[in-house]
């Protein structure tokens, strides 16, 4: 058994102190025996002012935040799921990525989101990520103290063809780090995250951003850990801060042996049209 730490934030539009809030919680969670500590989507950086964000994105290479994060990881011996990052490729588009840290530092997995949010809901608001950010091409698994961790990021949750590749490659834990709106959070955030767990029969560790943040925008927190049978082991609500977790690969061969569902998986044909 192992004990997932996850950071809920509400991030800002200041890298440097973003960056502060993660390396603190490293230290934290290390100190309360966490084997990994898990962190939201853009945790670095979170600003809907293009012009002012512009100054501040970097390759990834130069992003202070992945340094900060990196450095911590290795102080602390500690492993961190950095939920996302936006960093800029070399072609000048952004990703929205993810790292998988290990306690030396080194990076072991990145996954670039591959479903982008194009939506305009009913209360008015409109994202248009694909104005800004290139999707991912692969779906991405990597070995970790806790077990084979397979990647996504938030709009990913509702895509389960992405969870079944998971899953089919040996994935036991699926990270979903998130930024959800209020609106969509309140509906369907529990929902798709028990789903998800249950479909896997893997644990699901989300943390999430929270609260108002400086740049207008409003996100849904409660970072949840769910079992694979569904059963929700931690909810941190809406308040920022770190939770803890723990993570018993026992549980998982239990949800496989009651219901089979990763070997009754079958290839489904394209169906007839009539």
């Amino acid at each position: 058994m192992s004990r997932a730490a996850l950071l809920q934030m509400t991030s800002g539009v200041d890298p440097a102190a973003n960056a502060r809030t993660i390396v603190e919680a490293a230290a934290d969670a290390k100190g309360e025996g966490a084997a990994m500590l898990f962190t939201p989507e853009m945790s670095g950086l979170v600003d809907a002012n293009r012009e002012r964000a512009s100054k501040v994105l970097a390759r990834e290479g130069d992003d202070r935040v992945l340094a900060a994060v990196r450095e911590a990881a290795a102080k602390h011996r500690l492993w961190v799921h950095l939920g996302s990052l936006a960093i800029l490729r070399e072609d000048g588009k952004l990703a929205n990525r993810a790292f998988v840290i290990d306690g030396s530092g080194a990076i072991r997995a990145r996954y670039d989101k591959m479903h982008l949010f194009d939506v305009d809901l009913a209360t008015g608001e409109s994202w248009r990520e694909s104005a800004t950010y290139t999707r991912g091409e692969r779906a991405v698994t990597v070995e970790t103290p806790l077990g084979r961790l397979g990647l996504a990021i938030c709009y990913d949750l509702r895509f389960p063809d992405l969870f079944r590749a998971l899953s089919n490659a040996g994935a036991t834990i699926l990270a979903m780090p998130a930024a959800f709106t209020r609106p969509t959070g309140a509906a369907h955030w529990h929902i798709l995250q028990r789903a998800r767990a249950i479909e896997a029969a893997a644990f699901v560790i989300s943390a999430a951003q929270t609260g108002e943040h400086e740049d207008g925008r409003a996100t849904y927190g409660h970072s949840l850990v769910i079992d694979p049978w569904g059963e929700v082991l931690l909810d941190l609500g809406e308040p920022a801060g770190l939770g803890f977790a723990e993570i018993d690969m026992a549980r998982v061969d239990a949800a496989r042996s009651r219901v089979p569902v990763i070997q009754h998986r079958r290839a489904i044909p394209e169906p007839e049209a009539l």
